[in-house]
């Protein structure tokens, strides 16, 4: 099987050397490995998307030496799609409509942890457990967010295979833990998805076999091989790589305004300087494609 790797920068800011380094690593593992090399831009949130800003992500890019096929696969073109995973979703009885804003799940879970002095539960990314049953309002606006009891009921014992280095350094046979997550949104009040649901379509679609992204992503990886199990889709193989951080050990990101790669090059940087500010060498490169047969899952 031909490797598959993907870069999928979201349009809503510069790209930073932490997306420079995804890139490089997916780039030059699909060149190593004799692979495929795509390019995904994650446009779904609609309200912050910008067409200068794809454009200057793709210069970026090209800048610093990738190549990738055409045409570049756009979320804004396959909203159709996500709605229909949902609707098929729905037709299992695996959703519901979720009308609590954020401020109204914040005010509840502090006036809970106040009352009862101990925590309301958290996903793995600190966000707290939806409360579904605490007097829930009918509005006209909601998000559609999946069951994750009735999900997992009848669901098997769920894992991946990780060829990157996870939290504590996990690496091999991971077991997925979804449970661990609450009620996720698959689609937005705002736009017809989310982020958990339109990426595995859309790795799906593209065919990707190698999933190369940051290490924040790690725990997240239980919920779509969730989603990839109630939707029938292929299971890739995934390495979460290292992050790049800020004096501070904060990892660089949009919203922390972290210095990007059109300023860098505005500064005098070469496609060499990037490399080395990243600390990108051979050791970061992806050259298992697949799950090893004496491991492979039947």
């Amino acid at each position: 099987m031909v490797p598959v790797f993907r870069f999928a920068p979201s349009p809503n800011g510069q790209l930073h050397l932490g997306h420079a380094l995804s890139a490089l690593i997916n780039f030059e593992s699909a060149r190593k490995t004799g692979g495929r090399f795509l390019l995904r831009i994650e446009d779904i949130d609609q309200s912050r998307a910008r067409a200068h800003l794809i454009e200057q992500i793709l210069d970026d890019l090209a800048w610093l030496g990738l190549k990738w096929e055409t045409p570049v696969l756009k979320q804004s073109t396959r909203f159709d799609q996500y709605i229909a995973a949902i609707t098929k979703l729905s037709e299992l009885n695996l959703t519901y409509k979720a009308h609590k804003t954020r401020k109204q799940i914040s005010r509840f879970v502090s006036e809970y942890e106040n009352k009862n002095n101990r925590l309301w539960p958290r996903d793995p990314d600190g966000a707290p457990f939806y409360p579904r049953y605490e007097d829930e309002p009918d509005t006209a606006s909601f998000s559609i967010r999946l069951d994750m009891a009735q999900a997992l009921n009848n669901t098997p014992d769920l894992g991946w295979y990780e060829t990157g280095s996870g939290p504590d350094s996990q690496s091999g046979e991971i077991i997925a833990q979804p449970h661990l997550w609450s009620d996720v949104v698959i689609g937005r009040k705002d736009c017809a998805t989310s982020y958990h649901l339109s990426v595995v379509l859309d790795d799906a679609l593209q065919g990707i076999t190698n999933i190369v992204r940051g290490a924040d992503l790690f725990w997240s990886t239980s919920v779509h091989r969730l989603l990839q199990h109630l939707l029938n889709l292929p299971e890739p193989t995934y390495h979460h790589h290292r992050l790049i951080t800020d004096t501070s050990g904060y990892k660089l990101s949009k919203s922390l305004l972290s210095k990007s790669i059109s300023n860098l090059r505005k500064e005098g940087c070469s496609p060499d300087d990037i490399r080395d500010m990243c600390g990108f060498c051979d050791h970061d490169l992806v050259l298992v494609s697949q799950r090893p047969a004496q491991t492979a899952k039947s």
